[in-house]
């Protein structure tokens, strides 16, 4: 009886050492697409009063935590039962994703009112809904993301056991939530870690430049993540377009990838745009 306690024991073991190798090779396949849905989502996470920066990073993380806890058992179905749908399904995303890039840049060029960070009150109740409107739209950019992060795991271990599949994912979903999120919460707080430091350092010394240079930077660092994370979600755009449209996949080879999946993305996203800028106002009409 001991014997078979021990085999068990160890046939767990093995099994954690497969799942810790396929896990590893499944996060670097995946760490372009995690750079930018950090990128794409510290940018979404900012613009609140510091007293809603951690509930609403809450509510987002959550949200994710709950868009892959539906992801995983789905994308494992389908990869089953209907793979085909995965490539659909990515697709639909992709011009989802194109057309938040997209809209950001037409709005910057075309619509700009103020200048500066505009930061979402909490005093009335449009300020509650435009603050459940950016959470809601972060949960939907990440759901996307986590589709591709989840179907990109799970290609690396198309060839292993439903079991090593299972749990590769998950680890995987698992460690892009928690350190995606852990990392959008560090640099959305750099000014608060700023003010203490200052506070607590008497007006000179090194924390009280290290203090400084963190008030300071962080409106750089949202100006320049805002950027990023629109160029990421028009290349994450193009590149479902160029990976699962065999089309796209083959035009233009002698393009430099990169410039042909920004170039696929924007076009993608203009055009989307264009169509729900025509929706919106023959809806307006009626």
């Amino acid at each position: 009886m001991a014997s078979g306690f021990f085999a068990i024991l160890d046939d767990i073991a093995a099994l954690m050492d497969d799942v810790a190798v396929t896990s590893k090779i499944a996060t670097g396949k995946t760490a372009g697409i995690l750079g930018d849905d950090l990128a794409v989502n510290a940018e979404k996470a900012t613009g609140f009063l510091s007293s809603r920066e951690i509930p609403v990073l809450w509510a987002i993380t959550k949200g994710s935590f709950i868009n892959k806890l539906l992801i995983v058992p789905v994308a494992l179905a389908l990869n089953i039962f209907f793979p085909v749908a995965i490539k659909f399904i990515l697709t639909a995303g992709g011009f989802y994703l194109a057309y938040e890039g997209a809209e950001k840049i037409v709005e910057f060029l075309f619509h700009r009112q103020k200048e500066g960070n505009e930061v979402i009150e909490q005093s009335n109740d449009d300020g509650d809904e435009m603050e459940k409107a950016k959470v809601k739209s972060a949960i939907t950019t990440d759901f996307i993301l986590s589709v591709e992060i989840v179907i990109i795991a799970l290609g690396t271990v198309l060839d292993r056991e439903l079991l090593i599949q299972a749990l590769t994912v998950s680890v995987v979903a698992i460690a892009a939530t928690v350190g995606v999120y852990g990392i959008v919460t560090l640099i959305v707080r750099m000014d608060d870690a700023g003010f203490r430091l200052v506070k607590h350092s008497d007006g000179k010394g090194f924390f009280f430049i290290l203090g400084n240079l963190l008030i300071k930077s962080l409106p750089v660092v949202i100006k320049i993540l805002g950027v990023v994370g629109t160029i990421a979600l028009i290349l994450v755009s193009g590149g479902i377009f160029v990976h699962n449209i065999d089309y796209f996949h083959h035009f233009l080879p002698e393009v430099p990838a990169i410039v042909k999946e920004f170039g696929l993305g924007l076009i993608a996203g203009l055009l989307v745009v264009g169509v729900v800028t025509i929706a919106k106002k023959l809806f307006a009409r009626t």
